[in-house]
């Protein structure tokens, strides 16, 4: 004997199929309901609610369809026929059985993310079985609210090329930057060019990643930068800054893009890196920072700190930094091709001898009197 469910969907299936009832849109959400409420339908109960389902599906409203699509989506029970149905009417329909968790092969993942519109790519972006092929295909569209619902869902694997991707766009959109580096499963060797928003611990696992590379490839010795040169930056730096930051940028071998990624990070230790990047000692460094005469050269707390970044990584470190952070090319510097005495103290820095007088004090307290004036000209 068919049970009182199957007999009453049976029923209404017939009567949707004849057109003897005009069937409410509420009716199948009450028989979705009254189905699901049931911890282990019978199966004549489900053909016959996937019968009646499949002949009204193409009819219902929008709302109703989606309310629908809500609840069966992540049913283990729902009619595989009756989630194709809901799936051909696409749209807002579509987004919700694959925001809600309906299974789906890996192609048809791919294909939405690859074709489909921003809504139902950005489901695929935030489910748990988001393919890795998915990922790079949602990254290479080049869609902010794409990027942002992938680096968002903790479960999507980020090849390497949609990283590089995710990557390149931060540099011109904060937003990018907070969820990449909440993200577990990227190594800190992998997240450099974010160096300048990442949070103290992060910065300094960064730095530790790079020490490993360059104690592993050493980088080629660059040449030193000349007294006069440095003397010519220092005689412009508060009257030509966009210009100091192309001199600086050129004396590294980079790009424009340094250029402006100098001139757009008021924090100023981009700036700072570049310098030791250069050959330039901290102390000189820091009478540059301070000639800048911005903001950040009127804070006591901020040359305090960007002090401490310079001592915190050698020239070699300071290069690879400033490469990744720009997304420039870094370009060995070439080899000088003269002879070096083994016993030239410039090729023995650990040559015993007297020590070299300790200038931080000195530093200090010209920081000190240069603020000082600042304040009084002010």
């Amino acid at each position: 004997m068919p049970s009182r469910i199957s007999a009453d969907l049976a029923q209404l299936a017939r009567l949707a199929r004849d057109g003897g009832l005009d069937l409410s849109q509420v009716s199948l959400r009450v028989k979705a309901d009254l189905l699901m409420s049931t911890p282990q339908p019978a199966a004549e109960d489900l053909a016959a609610f996937a019968e009646m389902a499949v002949a009204l599906i193409p009819s219902i409203d929008e709302a109703t369809a989606t309310i629908l699509a809500r609840k069966l989506a992540g049913w283990r029970h729902a009619p595989e026929i009756v989630l194709q149905a809901l799936k051909l009417r696409g749209g807002d329909v579509l987004t919700t059985l694959l925001r809600h968790g309906m299974a789906m092969p890996a192609p048809e993942l791919e294909a939405i993310a690859a074709h489909g519109d921003v809504a139902a790519a950005a489901a695929i972006a935030e489910r748990a079985d988001i393919p890795a092929t998915a990922s790079l295909l949602l990254a290479g569209r080049g869609e902010r609210q794409l990027d942002l619902a992938l680096i968002a869902n903790p479960a999507a694997i980020l090849p390497r090329a949609a990283l590089d991707l995710l990557l390149v766009r931060s540099r011109d959109d904060d937003a990018y930057a907070p969820g990449l580096l909440a993200r577990s499963d990227l190594a800190d060797v992998e997240l450099i060019p974010l160096f300048l928003p990442a949070p103290p611990e992060r910065r300094f696992a960064m730095l530790e990643a790079l020490a490993a590379l360059e104690a592993v490839d050493p980088s080629e010795r660059r040449p030193a930068l000349a007294a006069e040169t440095f003397t010519g930056w220092l005689a412009t730096a508060d009257q030509d800054r966009e210009g100091l930051f192309g001199a600086i940028a050129s004396q590294l071998g980079a790009t424009s893009k340094l250029t402006e990624a100098m001139a757009r990070d008021r924090s100023r230790d981009l700036t700072a890196l570049s310098l030791i990047a250069g050959g330039v000692s901290v102390e000189d460094a820091t009478r540059m920072l301070i000639r800048l005469g911005d903001e950040t050269a009127h804070s006591v707390a901020r040359i305090f700190a960007l002090v401490a970044l310079m001592r915190a990584v050698s020239p070699a470190i300071a290069h690879r930094l400033v490469m990744q952070i720009s997304g420039e090319t870094s370009q060995p510097a070439g080899r000088r091709g003269q002879h070096q005495p083994m016993l030239d103290p410039s090729g023995t820095p650990a040559r015993t001898g007297a020590a070299k007088p300790d200038r931080h004090h000195s530093l200090l307290d010209e920081i000190r009197r240069t603020l000082a004036r600042g304040r009084d000209q002010a």
